[in-house]
C-alpha cells in the first residue's frame, strides 16, 4: 500500500507527486468543492484497507473512499482527514457458469462490460458513463436505461466484501449480515467500506433497434414515455428534453428493442400507435456494445471544448409521475435554469417504484415515477454563478418536495442533518443504529453531513 501526506509516505515520493495526489484527492468532477486531505492511501488488499481504518481510529480521523473521481459535490472528499483511493482494487472475474461477475470497490465500469461481454453477458443495469466506478456507484444507488424494468444498479448485488469502520471484514448479502448489506447499497458510504462487489448477470443482446421519437406537448411525451417501459420488448426507455425555437423545448423519447438480427423488428408493431412526430423519427441499429458506449462521443467533445472541466452544479430528481408532466416544463421555464439551453443537458426517465428495491434509496409514494436530472455545466471563472447555481438547485429541490419529489444524493445540493433526516424520514434511525453499531467512532464520513 501506497501512502502519501504528512502522516507519512512509503517509497520514494518526490514532493511535487505529495502535491499532486492530494490535490486529486481535494478536487472531483464537480469542481466546486475544495477539501484538502491530511493522507491519501491506495490500498490493495482488505488488510490494507484495515490497517488504514486503524490508523484513522487511534487518530479521530475522518476516511472517505475515493473511486473515479466523479462525485459533484465533494461527496468523496474528507477536508483534514484520510482519503481511501480504491484505484487499485479493480480486479473484475466473470463466473459465466453461475451468471456472476466479481468486480473490486475500483474497477470501472467500462471494465465490468468488457470482461461480461466477453461472455455473452450483461449487467441487466449500467449506469450511463461507464467511467465511474463500482463502489462509487453502489453507495448512491445508480441509474441506467435499463432501471424501470430492473431498478438501480445496487439493486443487482448478490453479495458484498466490505470493511466496516470499525475495521472488521464482513461478507454480506441478503442472506447473511442483512442489515449491513442494506446499510451499504445506497447507504452512502456511512457505515462500511466496499472493496468488492459480486453482480448478477443476464444473456446480453446481439443488436439493439434504437428509437429517437419527437414530442413537442410534454403530456403526450410522458404518456408515450410510460408506454414503452411497460412493453417488455423494449429493454431501455430514457429521455431528454431539448432545446427548440422560440425558448421552448421539444422531448425525445429514447427507447431500445433487443433482436438477433435475422429479422429487422416490426417498427409500426413497437411504435406505430404513439403520439410523436412520426416525420422526424429516428430509427437505427447498433450493436449491444456500440450502444453501450454511446456517452463516449460527447465526452470526448466536451473535452476538447473545455465544459468537461468546468464545474457541474447537477441536480437529480425523483418525482411522482403525475407531477412531472407540469413540473419539469415550470423548471425549464424558470429564468435560474436559462443555462440549461446552451451547456447543459436534461434527462429524462420513467421509472418503477416496485423496481426499486434498496431501502436506503428514497423513492416518491406510488409505482410512477419520474427521473429528472439537471446537468448543467457552470460558466468559467465565476465563482459566483457556480454559488448561484447550487442555490437555483436548493430552491428546485425544495419546489420538489412540494409535489412529493426526493433528491437522489449524487447531487450538487447543501444539505445539513436535518435535511438529511427529513430525506430519509422513517429510514434515518435505521442508518443511525447500523452507523453506531458499524462505525462506532464516526470516522466514515464520505463528505456527507449526516450526522451532527
Amino acid at each position: 500500500m501506497t501512502g502519501i501526506g504528512m502522516t507519512g509516505i512509503s517509497g520514494p515520493v518526490s514532493r511535487p507527486d505529495v502535491d499532486a495526489c492530494l490535490a486529486r484527492a481535494s478536487d472531483d468532477f464537480g469542481h466546486i468543492v475544495t477539501s484538502r486531505p491530511l493522507s491519501v492511501h491506495t490500498p490493495r488488499s482488505t488488510a490494507e484497507i484495515q490497517d488504514v481504518l486503524a490508523h484513522a481510529t487511534a487518530r479521530r480521523l475522518p476516511v472517505s473512499a475515493r473511486g473515479g473521481g466523479y462525485a459533484l459535490y465533494g461527496q468523496g472528499q474528507v477536508d483534514g482527514g484520510c482519503v481511501v483511493d480504491m484505484g487499485a482494487l479493480n480486479e473484475v472475474r466473470c463466473l459465466p457458469d453461475e451468471g456472476l461477475l466479481v468486480a473490486g470497490a475500483g474497477a470501472l465500469w467500462s471494465d465490468v462490460v468488457r470482461v461480461a461481454l466477453a461472455e455473452g453477458l450483461t449487467p441487466p443495469v449500467l449506469p450511463d458513463h461507464l467511467g465511474g466506478s463500482v463502489g462509487g456507484v453502489l453507495v448512491t444507488g445508480g441509474f441506467g436505461g435499463a432501471s424501470h424494468r430492473h431498478g438501480v444498479v445496487a439493486d443487482q448485488v448478490r453479495e458484498l466484501d466490505v470493511v466496516t469502520g470499525a475495521g472488521e471484514a464482513v461478507t454480506c448479502s441478503r442472506e447473511r449480515h442483512r442489515d449491513l448489506f442494506h446499510a451499504v447499497l445506497a447507504g452512502l458510504g456511512q457505515c462500511a467500506l466496499i472493496v468488492r462487489a459480486t453482480l448478477r448477470l443476464v444473456p446480453a443482446p446481439t443488436l439493439v433497434r434504437r428509437y429517437r421519437l419527437y414530442h413537442q406537448d410534454p403530456a403526450t411525451y410522458f404518456a408515450d414515455q410510460r408506454r414503452l417501459a411497460r412493453d417488455d420488448r423494449f429493454s431501455h426507455v430514457s429521455g431528454q428534453a431539448r432545446p427548440a425555437v422560440g425558448g421552448t423545448w421539444e422531448y425525445v423519447v429514447e427507447a431500445v428493442a433487443p433482436h438477433a438480427g435475422r429479422l429487422p423488428p416490426d417498427d409500426a408493431l413497437l411504435i406505430g400507435g404513439l403520439a410523436h412526430d412520426h416525420d422526424i423519427e429516428e430509427i437505427e441499429d447498433l450493436g449491444y456494445a456500440e450502444y453501450l458506449r454511446r456517452p463516449d462521443r460527447d465526452e470526448r467533445l466536451l473535452r476538447v471544448t473545455g465544459e468537461w472541466t468546468r464545474p457541474h452544479p447537477w441536480l437529480t430528481l425523483l418525482l411522482p409521475e403525475e407531477a412531472a408532466a407540469s413540473f419539469v416544463p415550470a423548471v425549464l421555464a424558470d429564468p435560474a435554469q436559462h443555462g440549461l439551453r446552451t451547456c447543459g443537458a436534461v434527462q429524462l426517465r420513467p421509472l418503477d417504484g416496485a423496481a426499486l428495491r434498496a431501502p436506503l434509496l428514497r423513492r416518491p409514494r406510488g409505482e410512477r415515477l419520474c427521473l429528472l436530472s439537471l446537468m448543467r455545466t457552470a460558466p468559467p471563472g465565476d465563482p459566483d454563478g457556480v454559488r448561484r447555481l447550487v442555490a437555483a438547485n436548493r430552491a428546485v429541490h425544495e419546489r420538489a418536495r412540494e409535489v412529493g419529489g426526493v433528491l437522489y444524493p449524487a447531487s450538487a445540493v447543501p444539505m445539513a442533518p436535518e435535511d438529511w433526516r427529513a430525506h430519509f424520514g422513517h429510514a434515518y434511525e435505521g442508518l443511525a443504529r447500523a452507523k453506531a453499531q458499524y462505525d462506532p467512532y464516526g470516522i466514515l464520513t464520505r463528505g456527507y453531513a449526516l450526522w451532527r
